[in-house]
């Protein structure tokens, strides 16, 4: 979590930031469970983690991400970060079908995710969206939750 520019103390980059760090604490369960391959023990904590990660991702692209996206600086980023949402989708899809070996990339890709948000572009929105703008976000992120 980015600690160093304040953006944590704006109210959506805050909730996304505090999200992350639940998403990143729902890891233990999972871990265990893929390790010592334990199936049911695995479905129920992918069940966990795709109750955490779907809404925070889906509240991310149609409110803080979509207006970012109108410009062309953010644009390809953007488009980046939505790519890793879709992928750590799939990856916890084949987790809960057994696919124990993959914890490991799974949780790579989520760390690098995360690090690409907390301490890119969420200090960057911060400094690139003012006032009506943020008023956009925010509707667009509470409609979406």
């Amino acid at each position: 979590m980015c600690s160093y520019c304040g953006c944590s103390a704006n109210s959506i980059i805050g909730r996304f930031m505090d999200e992350h760090v639940e998403i990143i604490n729902a890891l233990t369960d999972l871990r265990a469970a893929c390790h010592e391959r334990e199936a049911e023990r695995a479905e129920a904590a992918v069940a966990v983690m795709a109750g955490l990660l779907h809404p925070h991702t889906q509240a991310e692209e149609v409110g803080l991400f979509a207006v970012l996206a109108e410009d062309d600086v953010f644009t390809e980023h953007i488009g980046s970060l939505c790519s890793e949402h879709a992928l750590l989708d799939d990856l916890l899809d084949r987790l809960a079908d057994g696919w124990f070996e993959g914890f490991e990339e799974f949780e790579l890709l989520l760390h690098r995710h995360i690090d690409r948000e907390d301490n890119g572009l969420f200090p960057a929105a911060n400094i690139a969206i003012s006032g009506e703008d943020w008023e956009r976000v925010v509707a667009l992120t509470e409609a979406a939750s």
